[in-house]
């Protein structure tokens, strides 16, 4: 694998670390995310390094296999672009549902 994108791909994972350290000392619940502003705010700039981390590896190689590659490069372009119609329960969702799977699937691709 290209060293760029096992780069990227690290800054994913490191995001999505970043993300998680958040939750540590309260509990992750979105009662909590919603009331805290900065909170909310660290995550939507994780958020976008994820976003454009991912942009950059499909530019260097279209062919690989992560779930939903295209949607979390346009939650960044939202995050960025249309700020002010960011939804908490859009971004809670992500964070929820779908940064586990994006965690597990970049740290196969880089155990391979």
């Amino acid at each position: 694998m290209d060293n760029n994108i096992k780069t990227w791909l690290f800054d994913i994972v490191s995001s999505i670390n970043e993300i998680e350290s958040y939750f540590i000392e309260s509990p992750k619940m979105f009662e909590n995310y919603q009331n805290d502003l900065k909170t909310k705010r660290a995550v939507e700039r994780n958020i976008e390094i994820i976003g454009e981390a991912m942009s950059r590896i499909l530019k260097e190689n279209s062919e690989i296999e992560i779930s939903n590659s295209r949607k979390i490069v346009d939650v960044r372009n939202r995050i960025i672009h249309g700020y002010d119609s960011v939804s908490d329960d859009i971004v809670w969702g992500i964070v929820i549902k779908n940064l586990p799977v994006l965690l597990k699937e970049v740290q196969i691709l880089l155990d391979n």
